[in-house]
């Protein structure tokens, strides 16, 4: 009785039929099927394995994909109105502020992260943006939720830091010159060191500790426990950023990388991965040599790659990932890859991996749904699921 009890209050399956099934871990699937329990994924196969119960939830789609995972954004910083009570994504008080958390700033309730999970994007990489040398830490979040607490996967994912011409100041402000910004960045990682030091004495003193919240994070950063996010897109800029690895023995990750097809080597070499440029960005500036096979070849030199929607200061501020990857498979980098790469590749890159970015057994049950090619102009995205519940049922 009890065992019956129990099957009676469970919640029913969610099945998704689909033309064609990409797990993006494993092939194709012709004519497939997802099966979905208690928000994860717990049998995906061809759709003559499985027959439905009169119980389940049935769905049925023509391409069946994992949720895009944005690997960098400032959506939920960044408001769809484009004024000054919905724009939190940059702070000018300060060049230096690692302090600053998005996860103070996120607002979940945001239309644009309803706009963004409406065309198949279910996690984000965001925070606070390019625009200051060091502008905050990100977060790694779902795109449902009614609160951040709902929808965070990771609350410090990792410090943002610009290099170059976007962090620099006018009218004798600092820092005006890129020697600067690298001098100021050196003392500060300097600073962050003797202040680890000086807490470990303090420990074993037992003496009470007087906390920085800015050294804090950048501790965070030498002790290997989040990365930096580096905005570079000049050669020089890219460079800086590679010696700053070297010297401080610190992970980062290349964020921008507009001339980084100039330094394949070098960048290959030093094992860093590259969160590439939104293929539409505005090409002027530092961004003026952009290319949008940066991404192509990239990968095919066997650089670790991911795409973004980014950010820039002008109207559109948030993209939409589902049409950066489509350009980036229109040149050079392919259909399957350019899924990859804003799918499993960037879920790896953000160790997340282990719950979404592709379709596998046991991963969460976040999922979009398509009415045909999603990297085709004249293609919707009909439904989302996250959790394996139904989010978004608006065609886009």
């Amino acid at each position: 009785m009890l065992s019956f009890v129990i099957a009676a209050l469970a919640a029913p399956s969610t099945v998704i039929y689909a033309d064609r099934v990409y797990p993006v871990s494993s092939p194709m699937i012709a004519d497939g099927f997802v099966r979905i329990e208690e928000g994860r994924i717990v049998e995906i196969g061809s759709a003559d394995a499985y027959r439905s119960s009169d119980e389940d939830i049935v769905l049925r789609c023509t391409v069946l994909t994992p949720g895009l995972v944005d690997a960098r954004a400032t959506v939920g910083l960044t408001g769809q109105y484009n004024i000054d009570h919905d724009q939190d994504m940059l702070e000018h008080s300060n060049p230096i502020q690692p302090e600053l958390r998005a996860i103070d700033a996120y607002n979940t309730q945001e239309r644009l992260v309803e706009w963004v999970r409406e065309f198949g994007t279910t996690t984000v990489h965001t925070g606070h943006a390019p625009g200051e040398l060091v502008s905050g830490r990100t977060m790694i979040c779902k795109t449902n939720g009614t609160t951040v607490e709902d929808a965070i996967i990771r609350s410090d994912a990792m410090v943002a830091c610009t290099l170059g011409e976007g962090a620099l100041k006018k009218d004798g402000k600092s820092p005006g010159t890129r020697s600067k910004s690298m001098a100021l960045l050196r003392q500060k990682f300097i600073d962050a060191r003797e202040y680890a030091d000086k807490l470990d004495r303090d420990e074993e003193d037992k003496e009470p500790k007087k906390r920085d919240l800015q050294l804090e994070a950048l501790v965070n950063v030498l002790n290997g426990e989040m990365p930096l996010l580096v905005h570079a897109n000049r050669t020089h800029d890219i460079m800086n950023a590679l010696r700053l690895r070297e010297e401080f023995e610190i992970d980062i990750v290349l964020d921008g990388g507009a001339e980084a097809y100039r330094l394949i080597d070098e960048i290959r070499e030093s094992g860093v991965p590259v969160i590439v440029h939104p293929q539409m960005i505005r090409m002027y500036g530092e961004m003026e040599n952009a290319a949008f096979t940066t991404a192509s070849l990239l990968s095919d030199a066997g650089i670790p790659i991911a795409i973004q929607t980014g950010y820039e200061s002008y109207v559109p501020k948030v993209r939409v990932l589902v049409f950066e990857a489509s350009q980036a498979a229109a040149h050079g980098l392919g259909f399957d890859r350019a899924l990859q790469a804003c799918t499993l590749d960037a879920a790896r890159l953000l160790n997340i991996d282990d719950r979404v970015g592709s379709l596998d057994i046991g991963k969460d049950a976040d999922l979009a749904m398509w009415d045909g090619d999603p990297f085709e102009w004249t293609t919707h995205c009909t439904g989302v699921l996250i959790d394996g519940e139904h989010v978004s049922t608006t065609v886009r």
